[in-house]
């Protein structure tokens, strides 16, 4: 046994004393954008400025009829207005030109990672657009394709050891699909994952980037992720979005990921094949697969479902907007497709120029996404993962044909009633913790709402009252 002295023990409780004002003076020197809240659970510290975000998906080549960096930015006020936070840049490097698709090729086959699309302007301008995002206060995030290459990516003849070998020693696309015109990289590889880690590293270092959307981050390895994630905060924090549906991605990589099934959820529901009473059962299978403190992404349409499953007019009907507002009331992130507040109405091409018609879409929704985006900034009760309220669905007269959800965090509630029939609907809301007076949203008018309150609603209508 070893005796304990009286000096030991002034030893002991120094050292004790010692740890703890380490401890503190981490805590006090960490960068205050790094955390968001106490009530975590788990996984990765998000930034501050994406508590309350919208995240807005740009492709360059389609938004203008220039399209270039320099046609964005002078368009940067207007997205500034409609209340959007982050900009998602769907993939802005050069793109290969052997075994391209179409005249144009997808932008998702990369040629060089550590340039830009000359179609889209030079390397100053696409700085430029960032430290103009930067002034209105809106963070951009670059679009990141680590599975694959383009056929004629410089590394196809350096590091020919990069890519995937089928039996016969021949590079080919990712495995299980049609894309030709790329070929699937080996992250068994370390040299690989160096060289696609200190790419990402690149853009962050040179150009302020604030982090990536990830394409197919499924078909990479996670621990890829993990550890560049690690390396991308040592510059500055960053936000990560991976398209996938992986709690495990969460862990230690990704802020957020596809709600993939929701989107699918409200397809089957437009098309009469699903209830209401499955967005309720979504929540509760998302809440069990997910922890509080994942981010969600939430959206009617993206660059994919637009160009390949049809506009968001041809899958959801007149419900459109209807569902956006829905994608609103959920706690998650939601997504704007390019064009969306226009009333976008048209399939835009993945292989060619196809300009957004910005004057004649389906209908004008700028005032729309404008308010639901400011109410989101505004009101903790909307706030992204852990930080946002609790979810409720209320009763209502007509289950089978209003939503009616209500986010509640403290003395923030927003009630949200949403008709998914192509009826009027008089309505009487079921709900006894509702009380007082709460403003609408879209009128700015004061209502009192109560226990038995009773509300009519438009084919397809919408209401949101906040207090």
């Amino acid at each position: 046994m070893i005796k304990i002295t009286h000096k030991m023990k002034q030893m002991k409780n120094l050292l004790y004393l010692i740890s703890i004002l380490i401890v503190v003076w981490q805590s006090a020197c960490k960068p205050a954008e790094q955390k968001t809240s106490e009530e975590t659970q788990g996984g990765i510290n998000h930034v501050e400025w994406a508590k309350n975000a919208t995240i807005y998906e740009v492709n360059i080549r389609q938004y203008s009829k220039e399209g270039t960096f320099a046609a964005f930015t002078n368009d940067l006020p207007h997205l500034k207005e409609l209340g959007v936070d982050i900009l998602w840049l769907m993939p802005i490097y050069p793109i290969g030109e052997l075994n391209r698709k179409g005249g144009m090729g997808s932008p998702y086959a990369i040629s060089d990672y550590l340039a830009v699309n000359p179609d889209y302007g030079t390397m100053d301008d696409f700085k430029n657009l960032v430290q103009k995002a930067h002034e209105l206060d809106m963070k951009v995030i670059l679009d990141w394709v680590a599975n694959h290459t383009a056929w004629d990516h410089p590394a196809m003849k350096e590091h020919p050891e990069w890519y995937t070998k089928d039996s016969a020693g021949n590079a080919g696309p990712p495995a299980g699909t049609d894309w030709a015109d790329v070929a699937d990289l080996n992250y068994n590889n370390t040299e690989l994952r160096k060289y696609m880690t200190d790419a990402l590293k690149w853009w962050v270092s040179n150009t302020d980037i604030d982090g990536y959307r990830c394409d197919v981050a499924d078909m990479v390895p996670a621990d890829f992720w993990d550890s560049a994630r690690v390396e991308l905060d040592s510059i500055k924090p960053v936000f990560m979005l991976a398209e996938a549906e992986n709690p495990l991605l969460h862990k230690k990589a990704f802020d957020m990921s596809y709600g993939w099934e929701f989107h699918h959820v409200m397809n089957e529901m437009a098309k009469g094949k699903k209830p209401l009473t499955e967005i309720a059962a979504y929540v509760k299978r998302n809440s069990e697969k997910f922890s509080a403190n994942d981010y969600r992404m939430y959206f009617t349409t993206n660059h994919d479902e637009n160009a390949w499953n049809g506009t968001v007019w041809e899958r959801l009907g007149d419900a459109a907007p209807a569902y956006q507002v829905l994608c609103y009331a959920m706690p998650g992130m939601p997504l704007i497709y390019n064009g969306q507040e226009a009333g976008l109405n048209k399939r835009l091409s993945f292989f060619e120029k196809d300009a957004i018609d910005w004057q004649n879409g389906k209908m004008d929704l700028t005032e729309l996404y404008t308010k639901l985006n400011l109410l989101k900034q505004r009101n903790i009760a909307l706030a992204n993962g852990a930080d946002g309220g609790e979810i409720i669905f209320s009763e209502n007269s007509a289950a089978d044909k209003i939503l009616s959800i209500i986010r509640k965090k403290e003395n923030n509630e927003i009630v949200f009633l949403i008709n998914l029939s192509a009826e009027k609907q008089n309505i009487t809301l079921k709900n006894s913790t509702l009380s007082g007076e709460y403003r609408d949203l879209f009128s700015n008018e004061l209502s009192t709402v109560a226990p038995e309150t009773n509300f009519e609603l438009n084919a397809y209508g919408y209401k949101v009252f906040y207090k």
